[in-house]
């Protein structure tokens, strides 16, 4: 063997790694956060995860399981785009702990890693918009990348705590971060169980254990996830500029759309720490209107809001 050749106990050593780190990112090493080359064993389940989806030519479709899919979907949507971004990244309003804990339970179950490190990424992301030291600019990067590629690396993988300190003091949501697959895993399975019980206690729904499987979890979990990455990607590519930030966000109706509210992406830009992000009324922003809703309900309180002199462009 030569010498630049890997010892074989060392590849295994690594692999068993990174085997442990799909269950406990916990055991990711700070030094490691240097490399931004895809680490391939360790993206073994998310790749996994897309070939998934091709169960639906095996298990077939019933309206049961479309609409279980669906609401699926806009669940943890709601839960990443009014908590995760809104609230653990720009703390745009104020809950109390069992909500915070609720909604960031809901958000691990997305696949999209846990509350802390979304929203240490998140945060830096804003400190370096578009510069070099962004992970996910499809600026300085490409737009693939800023897609699908930054977070699969062992520069994307570990939480900076030191961003994130006023939400590493809460023990609950440290643990939800460390074990994030943990409650994923559980929901797939729920789903399985849901559906082997309808299929005999209720055959003419038409589903089965393993459709609810396939379309509740696995295709409802990779359209969203790849519908939540289009404001990192194409966001920051194609749509209309109404403020001139230090960045190339845009404006996207279509995007707005699909994400709750998400590609008013230039105006949230402008003004982060703002809970609704659609600026003017035609702008839809299900996300904000949701969380009006539950502010009517005591649920959620202290919303921000765009001061009016910053709701003209030309403000940056």
């Amino acid at each position: 063997m030569s010498a630049s050749s890997p010892e074989p106990t060392s590849v295994l050593h690594r692999a068993w790694i990174a085997f442990l780190r799909w269950f406990d990112t916990g055991t990711d090493a700070p030094s490691e956060q240097l490399s931004d080359r895809i680490d391939w064993v360790r993206v073994i389940p998310f790749i996994g995860m897309h070939m998934a989806c091709l169960g639906v030519i095996w298990v077939g479709v019933s309206p049961i399981a479309v609409t279980v899919a669906a609401l699926l979907y806009a669940l943890r949507m709601f839960a990443i785009t009014g908590f995760y971004h809104r609230y653990f990244s720009h703390k745009s309003f104020r809950t109390s702990r069992p909500m915070q804990f609720c909604f960031a339970l809901i958000g691990a179950m997305s696949v999209q890693r846990g509350p802390l490190w979304w929203a240490a990424h998140h945060r830096h992301h804003h400190r370096h918009s578009d510069q070099d030291k962004d992970f996910h600019s499809p600026v300085t990067r490409s737009l693939l990348w800023s897609h699908m590629g930054w977070f699969l690396t062992p520069k994307g993988f570990a939480t900076d705590f030191e961003s994130v300190r006023d939400l590493a003091k809460y023990p609950e949501l440290r643990w939800i971060d460390r074990f994030d697959t943990l409650i994923p895993i559980g929901l797939a399975v729920s789903l399985f169980l849901l559906g082997g019980w309808l299929e005999s206690a209720h055959p003419q729904l038409g589903t089965s254990a393993g459709q609810m499987l396939i379309w509740g979890f696995f295709v409802s979990t990779i359209v969203l996830f790849h519908a939540t990455v289009t404001i990192n990607s194409l966001a920051h590519r194609f749509g209309s500029r109404r403020f001139a930030t230090r960045d190339n966000s845009r404006n996207n109706l279509w995007l707005a759309l699909l994400t709750f509210g998400e590609g008013w992406h230039n105006n949230h830009h402008h003004f982060p720490g703002s809970t609704r992000q659609g600026f003017r009324w035609w702008e839809v922003d299900l996300t904000f209107y949701l969380l009006w809703l539950m502010a009517r309900l005591g649920l959620v309180w202290d919303m921000k809001t765009v001061p009016a002199q910053l709701r003209r462009p030309g403000q940056d």
